[in-house]
């Protein structure tokens, strides 16, 4: 088998208009597809492994190869409201690549984006130089930031998941 790119990356939300404001107007992501009316049915509740599954989607581009499709369920349990914390099993985060991460993050603010920290910057190991910060969406999903302040392909970073596995992850990062 050969995995050749992530297609997509799928989000549930609360209330999808809502996050179209924020992903679409406020980050800037382009419509890959309209947002789709209220759909169900068999095949849907079977595919999505969710009986009587109801839900209707966006799709949106992220650069030139990947879309983010955000998903609000008709059906979704009141009490999955909250998302599950970083630490967590099952706990995911997408991440932008911006080519200044100052710039991305005060533009961001000024729509009222909170963030958890100020930019982060990885002081030793193969992803020396990058910055990045955490934030959320209306939902409370954790997105970041990244700014990766050049591309190097050496063996350095061909080795970087290694390398971080072998060194205690704190000991990278400072605060900027």
């Amino acid at each position: 088998m050969e995995l050749t790119a992530i297609h997509h990356a799928g989000l549930v939300v609360t209330d999808l208009d809502r996050s179209i404001y924020f992903y679409h107007d406020i980050l800037g992501l382009p419509f890959a597809n309209e947002p789709t009316p209220w759909f169900d049915g068999p095949a849907l509740a079977r595919g999505v492994g969710v009986p009587d599954a109801k839900l209707r989607q966006v799709s949106l581009w992220v650069g030139a190869h990947s879309t983010m499709e955000l998903i609000e369920y008709a059906n979704r349990p009141a009490t999955s409201t909250a998302p599950i914390p970083n630490h967590h099993l099952g706990a995911a985060h997408i991440c932008f690549k911006v080519p200044d991460i100052h710039e991305a993050k005060a533009e961001l603010e000024k729509n009222g984006v909170t963030f958890y920290s100020d930019v982060n910057v990885v002081d030793d190991g193969p992803l020396a130089g990058w910055r990045w910060c955490y934030f959320s969406d209306p939902d409370g999903l954790t997105l970041e930031l990244v700014e990766i302040a050049y591309y190097r392909k050496d063996e350095r970073e061909a080795n970087a998941a290694e390398y971080l596995r072998t060194r205690p992850a704190l000991s990278l990062f400072t605060e900027e």
